[in-house]
């Protein structure tokens, strides 16, 4: 039995579910191809002003891709290519969705799921959640394209530790390596992780936009252009901004519509 990739709406917050439950929410195949073709959906609704990626229930975010699936998946090199290839897919969604993307974690964000968490712009765990990768255990490597969120996020130094030691991190020592947003107790993680992402929406959703591009883009040694500079300045024509500065001036709250 196969899991599924869930999608629920309220108001400008969509949250996706990995529901896998009776297998720590481990990522089949089928769930990656799901995960992608949902984050693309969401990163091209105006609508949607935040994107929360969680696990179903409290046990785990994703305890990794599901191992079962390996030995008919990845039984041939271009099996193997391919297989991956939609991880790739899916996690290229995630860090590409123009929408800020925040992890919940609750328990076990293990392999496939700290990549899928690694490509999230925020990260909120409680106190007993548990991250790595211990694939040094199982005789394979990680593929390249998703090593490529975790070293981007956490460093070269952190990415060697848990991919040479295979040791598990609890919350804290995640927290102080750079793995992790926010650390909260157990009960207070879904509290403020949607407490994070209403104070997201409540900000103007272009502007939000254009800091995940210029963050991304700064992580480049390439300098900015004269053109991209001009380009930075591009919220001076939209709405949100002069409604941004009437509202302050008026001492009230903006309504920010997206354009």
């Amino acid at each position: 039995m196969t899991g599924a990739v869930l999608c629920v709406r309220e108001a400008a917050v969509a949250t996706v579910i990995l529901s896998n439950p009776g297998k720590l929410n481990a990522i089949d195949f089928a769930m990656w191809q799901e995960l992608t073709a949902v984050v693309n959906d969401l990163a091209a609704d105006r609508q949607v002003r935040c994107v929360v990626l969680r696990g179903e229930g409290e046990q785990a975010f994703a305890a990794g891709g599901d191992i079962e699936e390996f030995r008919v998946r990845r039984d041939t090199l271009d099996h193997a290519l391919a297989y991956h290839a939609q991880v790739g897919a899916a996690l290229q969604a995630v860090s590409a969705c123009p929408q800020p993307t925040l992890a919940l974690v609750h328990g076990a964000c293990i392999g496939g799921g700290l990549e899928l968490a690694a490509q999230c712009d925020l990260r909120i765990c409680g106190k007993s959640s548990r991250f790595g990768a211990p694939i040094n255990q199982l005789g394979f490597s990680m593929y390249p394209v998703e090593m490529e969120g975790l070293l981007r996020l956490a460093g070269t130094a952190t990415l060697l530790e848990i991919l040479l030691e295979g040791r598990i991190l609890d919350a804290a020592e995640a927290l102080a390596k750079g793995l992790v947003t926010r650390v909260v107790a157990d009960a207070a993680v879904v509290g403020e992780a949607y407490a994070s992402a209403r104070r997201i929406c409540e900000g103007a959703p272009l502007v939000a936009r254009a800091h995940k591009q210029w963050v991304r883009r700064l992580q480049s040694d390439v300098p900015l252009s004269g053109e991209e500079l001009r380009a930075s300045f591009a919220f001076l024509e939209s709405e949100d901004y002069r409604e941004g500065l009437a509202a302050f001036l008026e001492k009230r709250k903006p309504n920010f519509r997206g354009c």
